[in-house]
């Protein structure tokens, strides 16, 4: 297992001086995104493949142990301020369960019998897309996660950071981080744990423009939830339909604080036909203003 093994050019690493030390680390980093590249391609395929049953009204689920483990549960939390992601659509399957967020719960990535309870209890299904994350890529938890989650017809997306792995072959979407040995050698959290983030950074954003949650690379559907954000989404209504500051600002009131109705009031249309449009749309700013566009034609 690569990310177990030692490398023979740090074996000296500890008497290096600290300078050396941290720039050793730093190129470690780099290296770490730079394998990446390798996967785009199967990065972006799964993206447009769990979009499509996330549209269907899935949900998203994070599966892992240890560091992967809360590492995945940081790209998914972090979607529902972004994006306004519901919380209802967001699951999370991790050994040891929350409190292993704080608190090393390192023995429970062997537990299969509780990934797959964890897996029944949410009750996974066909619409629902499951990302498995593990550096080793065998972690008995997360493996039994994937393993019971497609059985139940769920879409399966596995992140290992080695290439014989049976979380990949488990997977549909086998997306691999190939960052080879840690400077200190096991240490996932470096330049295995730097790709898991990144990668699933990557992911989880193109799912949400699959989705239609991204208009002119701004963020439309983004939750307003403090005096920062909501400046924010002033200059976002503004930055779009060209109006001025009292224009946002009212066109925000009428909207009840929903940016894409907020863009839609700015540019002419009524606060009830917004909404509409923004239904008939599958809630798509962009395919909203193509239908309001044709209305006037």
């Amino acid at each position: 297992m690569r990310t177990e093994t030692v490398d023979p050019r740090y074996i000296e690493i500890d008497r290096w001086p600290t300078l050396l030390a941290a720039e050793a680390m730093l190129e470690g980093q780099l290296a770490a995104v730079a394998c990446l590249y390798s996967q785009i391609s199967r990065v972006a395929a799964a993206s447009e493949a769990a979009a499509a049953r996330l549209l269907g009204g899935g949900r998203l689920v994070y599966a892992g142990a240890g560091t992967s483990g809360r590492i995945a549960v940081q790209d998914g939390v972090e979607l529902s301020p972004t994006y306004n992601w519901p919380e209802a659509r967001l699951v999370f399957v991790l050994a040891g369960g929350i409190t292993a967020l704080s608190a090393s719960a390192e023995g429970a990535e062997d537990n299969r019998e509780d990934a797959v309870d964890q897996i029944r209890k949410a009750g996974i299904g066909p619409n629902d897309v499951v990302i498995g994350v593990a550096a080793s890529g065998a972690t008995p938890f997360t493996v039994a996660a994937i393993v019971e989650a497609r059985a139940r017809g769920a879409l399966t997306i596995g992140v290992s950071n080695n290439a014989v792995a049976p979380l990949l072959t488990e997977s549909e979407h086998p997306l691999l981080a190939d960052t080879g040995s840690e400077l200190i050698a096991g240490s996932t959290r470096m330049k295995a744990g730097t790709a898991q983030k990144v990668l699933l950074n990557i992911l989880s954003t193109t799912m949400m423009l699959r989705c239609g949650l991204v208009y002119k690379g701004l963020m439309v559907n983004m939750r307003v939830s403090n005096d920062k954000l909501a400046a924010r989404a002033r200059a976002i209504v503004r930055e779009i339909t060209g109006v001025d500051a009292r224009t946002a600002d009212e066109a925000m009131s009428a909207s009840g604080g929903e940016i894409k109705v907020a863009v839609l009031i700015a540019s002419g249309v009524d606060v009830r036909r917004a909404g509409e449009l923004l239904r008939a749309s599958g809630d798509n700013l962009r395919v909203a203003f193509e239908q309001h566009a044709s209305d006037r034609a």
